[in-house]
């Protein structure tokens, strides 16, 4: 469960957005802080861990950008979304340069809030599953963009809908397997520089997970793996 933490002096908007975090599944509202004070409190003696915070910036008595190098002082591991009726540049670009990961302008629907979440949760699960990148990784941690299903006429250069299909069949069919692009190129009988590129393209679409392996010659060994949560994605390439 990710534990969120809600910095809002007002009360009503403060229980508004403590229900839109329990619509989202897998984010919890682990307390609210009316204060600067008592967010610091949160952050530095919470028992429970604390990932995330929704922080406002007009307080009565605080101005909520000045929490910001408070958090990155405290080195602990949690990112910020702002969520304010400021819309000045300064404002912004002061929450940007202290690293934000979204910014929200009062007022917003539901559908706003969430994508902000699980975007969020994206980038981090992104991070957490690469020791190396590559470029198309370091793109989505940067600029963002979730994987989209592509049709033939999308696939790059020099792919084909069928090569694909029979590639996805047989990743469809050993969904646990580590594999290397010599293991599928074997397997599905095609060759080592086809297939390199069906991989890097899969990858790209965040559908596999890409790990590298040095052995004794120091040439690295590129190995993949399904990814769980694009299981669905892939047996619509696997049709």
């Amino acid at each position: 469960m990710i534990n969120v933490l809600i910095v809002d002096d007002d009360a009503m908007v403060a229980d508004l957005n403590r229900l839109y975090i329990e619509r989202v599944e897998g984010f919890s509202c682990c307390g609210i802080a009316s204060t600067l004070s008592q967010a610091r409190e949160f952050i530095e003696e919470s028992v429970q861990p604390i990932d995330l915070v929704l922080l406002d910036v007009y307080m009565q008595q605080d101005n909520g950008l000045d929490l910001l190098p408070i958090i990155r002082a405290s080195g602990r591991a949690i990112d910020v979304i702002m969520i304010s009726s400021a819309s000045d540049a300064e404002t912004i670009q002061t929450s940007m340069h202290y690293g934000v990961v979204d910014y929200l302008i009062k007022p917003f629907q539901f559908p706003r809030f969430e994508e902000a979440l699980t975007g969020w949760r994206e980038k981090k699960q992104l991070m957490g599953n690469h020791k190396y990148y590559e470029q198309a990784d370091v793109d989505r941690l940067l600029h963002g963009g979730a994987p989209e299903l592509a049709d033939s006429k999308r696939l790059p250069k020099g792919l084909t809908p069928q090569t694909l299909r029979t590639i996805c069949q047989w990743i469809d069919a050993h969904p646990e397997t580590e594999f290397s692009t010599d293991d599928l190129a074997n397997a599905v009988n095609i060759s080592r520089v086809s297939c390199r590129k069906y991989l890097i393209w899969l990858a790209q679409i965040n559908i596999l997970f890409t790990s590298i392996h040095y052995g004794a010659t120091g040439r690295p060994v590129y190995r993949y793996h399904l990814l769980p949560e694009q299981y669905g994605l892939l047996k619509q390439y696997a049709q």
